[in-house]
């Protein structure tokens, strides 16, 4: 094109003008006109040119953008494959892992004469060792007063167990039910109201005559109002205990009894005696359900 171009510049150089008229001659104007049309021709010609190698370069990337190696694009694909099975496992396993946590969080027991239904496992890992129903008798009437569940550390349990007793005997004796009463290993009692009109002050007083008599037992007949008491502790008698209300009495390592109404603490109590007392009120031999008594005992032989 520079060529062209370099043609053109001397061709009008060499073009005469007449000075008089301002006007070229008649075989000048032909040649003017022969080199305009050259130079539009070869200009048409490159804008063809350049039109044509920019399509191919489009062409070319879009090809370059759209078209993968045969062998890159397995392997991509085995990837994404391999990618989305290992989110298909991970998914199926929590989906597994949540329904197992839910259906042990449901798992429950439930006591046949108050209906009272209770974990078979609580959050820190004792396990529902037995349950029953606390009766009182009112005017002649046996009342329900509240079903009651057995928490214990049974880990702790078959290590006493096997220290003191050693072999398995046939059946639940005294001396292993005395090896519970007596050690501090966890255990938790959850008392769930039935009955729908009981106040604090007459949980008070249930417990200063059921609890002031195994205190005395134990305590070679001496009676002691002030640890009875001291179980309820600051528990006020306005609180409301509606069935369904829960009341926890635990029984922690180091001989401490702690109890909890409607989830609030109200007295954590260090006594070796009002520990084994408490214990002795479900173990004992006055026990205050036999049945939930005897459905320790076969708990406890299950440990060793």
């Amino acid at each position: 094109m520079a060529t062209m171009v370099q043609g053109v510049t001397t061709k009008t150089e060499m073009l005469e003008i007449d000075p008089k008229s301002t006007i070229g001659t008649s075989k000048d104007a032909t040649m003017v006109n022969d080199v305009a049309k050259m130079e539009h021709e070869g200009k048409t010609n490159e804008d063809e040119t350049l039109k044509k190698g920019s399509e191919t370069t489009k062409k070319d990337v879009k090809k370059g953008l759209n078209e993968t190696p045969e062998g890159e694009t397995s392997t991509i694909e085995k990837d994404l494959k391999a990618d989305v099975e290992l989110k298909k496992e991970k998914a199926d396993d929590t989906a597994v892992e949540d329904e197992t946590d839910k259906k042990e969080a449901v798992a429950e027991q439930t006591e046949p004469k108050t209906g009272v239904s209770f974990p078979v496992k609580l959050r820190d890992g004792k396990q529902l060792n037995s349950f029953g129903m606390r009766k009182k008798t009112i005017l002649g009437l046996g009342i329900k007063i509240y079903g009651f569940g057995m928490y214990a550390d049974n880990e702790k349990l078959k290590d006493i167990l096997r220290s003191k007793i050693g072999k398995a005997p046939a059946k639940p004796t005294k001396e292993m039910y005395q090896a519970v009463i007596d050690s501090d290993a966890g255990m938790v009692v959850k008392l769930v109201i039935v009955f729908g009109s009981l106040t604090m002050n007459m949980v008070k007083k249930n417990f200063d005559e059921g609890l002031g008599a195994s205190i005395k037992k134990l305590n070679g007949g001496q009676k002691d109002g002030e640890l009875t008491n001291k179980v309820m502790g600051e528990a006020s008698d306005s609180i409301k205990l509606t069935a369904g209300s829960v009341i926890e009495i635990s029984r922690l390592p180091g001989y401490v009894l702690q109890t909890k109404v409607k989830d609030e603490v109200v007295s954590t109590v260090e006594s070796e005696l009002l520990c084994r007392a408490y214990i002795n009120m479900y173990l004992g031999d006055d026990s205050f359900d036999k049945e939930a008594k005897e459905r320790f005992g076969v708990s406890l032989m299950s440990l060793f």
